[in-house]
């Protein structure tokens, strides 16, 4: 019967014998190894130790052999969590970096998002109503402030064309027309910025003999009819020789036409 002292230290399975005492046997004990006797040493069978991966959670040996296997499968299961862990640590990265998105891209989506309220807001009957109609009311406030003429206006002298430039509000387009009243073409030009005159009554349109103006007598004869435009007190236009693009015969529409082609009258 094994002792308390086998349980702790384990239970001696073998024989543990020193060379010493080898040399010191009798000569009846070797001879009873050459007539084929085995040693009572040698009879006991020896034990195998069971296989380090057959625990069941429960050492079947309090001793250092028990201990020692237990140590091995505690760190092999340390090992198999560690190898777990990382598993669900790079699983977990890998759909963080599908489903988050860089920042710029929440900035587009908010973007859109946003401008996509907004044509929503805009596509609302109710609000296109109200808008059209302050919008329309903006305009007539603009067109309130805005000076009317609605006729040629006659500058007699050098002063009262330079007061239709300068002193005139910076929003109104002035067209002068330099004229010779010798001129069949000046005379069809007067005609026709009479009838403009009526249509767009916000530009103010003039006329001015060009000896009033103090040109020279090679212009009076041959650079008329001309038209000068002027808005904030800039030139903006400067067409002369107008017979030569129009003929000494055309009408207001010919005049509107040519003049919306180059900006200085604005479309109906």
């Amino acid at each position: 019967m094994a002792t308390l002292e086998d349980k702790i230290l384990g239970e001696k399975l073998q024989i543990y014998c020193s060379s010493s005492e080898d040399e010191g046997a009798s000569d009846d004990e070797k001879s009873g190894d050459e007539e084929g006797n085995v040693p009572q040493s040698q009879s006991l069978p020896s034990a195998e130790p069971p296989p380090i991966n057959s625990w069941t959670g429960q050492a079947s040996n309090t001793g250092p052999k028990g201990v020692l296997e237990d140590w091995r499968r505690f760190k092999q299961l340390e090992a198999e969590n560690r190898a777990e862990l990382a598993k669900e640590r790079i699983a977990l990265a890998k759909k963080l970096t599908l489903t988050v998105k860089p920042e710029r891209e929440v900035a587009q989506d908010k973007q859109k998002e946003e401008l996509e309220d907004e044509l929503s807001e805009l596509m609302d009957e109710e609000f296109l109503l109200q808008y059209q109609k302050q919008r329309m009311e903006e305009l007539m406030t603009q067109l309130q402030k805005v000076p009317k003429f609605g006729k040629l206006i006659t500058l007699s002298n050098q002063e009262e064309f330079l007061n239709a430039i300068d002193k005139e509000d910076t929003k109104v387009t002035v067209i002068i027309h330099i004229y010779n009243s010798s001129t069949r073409a000046c005379e069809t030009m007067d005609g026709c910025l009479n009838v403009l005159a009526s249509d767009y009554p916000t530009i103010k349109f003039c006329r001015m003999a060009a000896d009033m103006a103090g040109l020279s007598r090679h212009f009076r004869v041959d650079g008329v009819p001309a038209l000068l435009v002027y808005k904030g007190g800039q030139i903006i236009g400067n067409f002369v020789q107008l017979a030569t693009e129009l003929g000494n015969d055309f009408f207001a529409t010919d005049v509107e036409r040519f003049l919306i082609e180059y900006g200085m009258l604005p479309e109906k």
